[in-house]
């Protein structure tokens, strides 16, 4: 689970991330990012958002939300990590992620992270 400190919790929040309007996508997942960090004492949050399009039903939602929210709270542990750099994310699956187990989110996301890191926002 997630520290208090690193969760995006309001919708205030997600509404800034959304607005600012820099995207990376994959075909899993939808990685919305926000400011860049002027102090780095402010904690890095994050948010999940899986719709009911991706399934109707909230047990898998809630599985896939976990899955997402393990991988990010691994990569969080490490400080050299690019999501030091920003405000805030938010990881918005898509359609396929549904079949997918904690190793393909984890790839996916890493995966974002990198095309993250080579865009110049």
């Amino acid at each position: 689970m997630l520290k208090k400190e690193n969760r995006l919790k309001s919708n205030r929040a997600f509404s800034a991330t959304y607005k600012i309007n820099n995207v990376v996508k994959s075909d899993l997942i939808v990685l919305y990012i926000g400011r860049i960090k002027f102090d780095k004492n402010c904690p890095t949050r994050v948010g999940f958002v899986v719709s009911k399009k991706v399934h109707k039903r909230a047990i898998i939602r809630n599985r896939i939300k976990r899955l997402m929210r393990e991988s990010v709270r691994l990569l969080l542990k490490d400080t050299s990590s690019i999501m030091y750099n920003y405000q805030s994310f938010i990881f918005v699956a898509k359609d396929g992620i549904v079949d997918k187990n904690y190793e393909e989110i984890s790839k996916t996301i890493l995966i974002l992270l990198e095309k993250l890191a080579n865009k110049i926002i």
